[in-house]
């Protein structure tokens, strides 16, 4: 894309490149210089580091069908390998400043929805299935149709709510907000910290880092969530040793006051040979007979839906930022954007890491000046880079890393404000796609609920011609997910 017009109106001729590496990457045709791609590199990598630490808490803290976890090691340096690949990719290809990791939301799908109906192996592989599905509707144009399927508000609607559903693991994992022991006798499921009152060493790093990480976001400091965990981590590490805290589990009896997930010591190793031991580690057969297919097709369906619209809300938001749209709200090259992005979702579960998506952070990366996938080269290094220091991971809390999911809930659910809430006809189905995520613990319960919700109201108000046809089937599919128990039962 050429640079923005002058205030005259009249656009400036493109600059010509300087030599190959410039025209390949249109880096002075499109107004930016390799300084600032530079510079916007490490800005996206500062603003979406803290993915190599959060997904192998958010992963690692799951059980399988089976009772397995995945080791938080070989989690971090697979999500850093397959982050700096997939972001350079991206750059390479789809020559557009948007970096590219393991996705929140589909990873939180794939640790507490989906693994626990079958093994580790098998949910990964429901993920590669996934990024076929999308890499084949990218190439046959579906992808576009079935977008345009789902009005722009309920789209919306999914992403806010997917933000409420982190927020609540967030709020839980770090011991904030905790189940009530006797809930069955009370009217109140759950309360503050330990008694309703925050009485440990662990809930105040959490409040500290929490507070530290929104002032910073307020404030619009690069990198505030990585920040905030590293501040939250170092406070962690003070007061174990001041008070040796101790783990929230010891030979098996409950310490309420303890640390979750993670004591926060310093390692032996800091830097060490990466472990990639979780690479080809899936399974793309046993799922179906094990989970059932009306099961295995719905976990499939939403993995689908959940990378579907945000990587093509992500690419438009990164490029309404730089100004590099065209009069029809595309980015160049998008077919290329969204191809990186399937295979993205192919490699992120053929290396248990889960669906790797774009970050809608790259955006601080075009503020500072990127404006071609230059940038991301630089992003995608120094995450190659970040990978050997995996051993570091095992010292972060619960209570410090947590902080992140509750301030990424919080920038997700800001969208909330594009959604008409006079309009009842979006209004009810976007409420209760937003709500039933995070109070039932299910994604896939609240687009489910949403979608059927909006067909319903469409045709009890006479309106079914505003039905895109392919939302009656995607209706229909959720009707048949919430009644496979009688389903299954009538089959068996």
């Amino acid at each position: 894309m050429a640079v923005a017009p002058p205030e005259n109106g009249t656009p400036p001729e493109p600059a010509r490149p300087r030599n190959g590496f410039d025209r390949y990457f249109e880096i002075s045709a499109r107004g930016s210089t390799l300084s600032r791609e530079v510079r916007g590199g490490l800005a996206t990598f500062f603003t979406m580091a803290y993915i190599v630490v959060l997904n192998p808490l958010i992963l690692g803290a799951a059980l399988d069908g089976d009772g397995q976890s995945l080791a938080i090691p070989a989690l971090a340096a697979a999500t850093a390998l397959l982050a700096g690949l997939m972001t350079i990719l991206m750059g390479v290809v789809g020559r557009f400043p948007l970096a590219v990791a393991a996705g929140l939301g589909v990873n939180a799908l794939v640790a507490y929805e989906i693994a626990p109906e079958m093994t580790w192996a098998d949910a990964m592989g429901l993920v590669v299935i996934e990024g076929l599905i999308i890499g084949v509707l990218v190439l046959t144009g579906l992808r576009t149709a079935v977008f345009r399927s789902v009005p722009t508000q309920m789209k919306t609607a999914i992403g806010v709510g997917i933000g409420l559903f982190l927020t609540i693991i967030g709020l839980v994992d770090a011991g904030f907000v905790r189940r009530i022991p006797d809930a069955a006798n009370t009217t109140v499921p759950v309360g503050l910290g330990i008694g309703g009152k925050l009485v440990s060493w662990p809930m105040l790093v959490f409040v500290v880092g929490l507070l530290l990480t929104l002032v910073l976001v307020v404030r619009r400091v690069r990198g505030a969530i990585l920040i905030g965990i590293l501040v939250s981590t170092g406070l962690a590490i003070v007061i174990q040793a001041l008070f040796n805290v101790g783990p929230s589990v010891v030979d098996g009896v409950a310490n309420p006051k303890g640390w979750s997930l993670n004591v926060p010591e310093l390692p032996s190793t800091i830097v060490d040979v990466p472990d990639l031991s979780l690479l080809g580690n899936f399974n793309v057969l046993d799922s179906w007979g094990r989970a059932g297919w009306l099961v295995v097709l719905m976990f499939v369906f939403t993995l689908l839906i959940t990378d579907f619209f945000d990587t093509m809300g992500t690419m438009v938001a990164v490029g309404q930022e730089g100004s590099m749209l065209d009069e029809q709200g595309t980015p160049p090259r998008a077919k290329e954007i969204l191809l990186v992005d399937s295979i993205g979702a192919m490699a992120g579960g053929a290396a248990s890491v889960s669906s790797n998506t774009a970050y809608v952070e790259s955006a601080a990366g075009v503020a500072e000046g990127a404006r071609t996938g230059a940038a991301n080269l630089v992003t995608g290094a120094l995450f190659l880079l970040a990978m050997f220091f995996a051993p570091l991971v095992l010292i972060v809390p619960f209570e410090a890393a947590s902080t992140a999911l509750v301030v990424v809930g919080f920038l997700m659910m800001t969208a909330v404000r594009t959604i008409d809430w006079s309009d009842y006809e979006i209004a009810v189905p976007a409420f209760l796609t937003i709500v039933l995520m995070p109070f039932t613990y299910s994604i896939s319960n609240g687009i489910g609920a949403g979608l059927i919700t909006y067909v319903v109201v469409k045709l009890a108000k006479g309106k079914a011609r505003e039905v895109h046809p392919l939302l009656y089937g995607v209706a229909l599919v959720f009707v048949l997910y919430f009644l496979r128990g009688p389903i299954e039962s009538a089959l068996l």
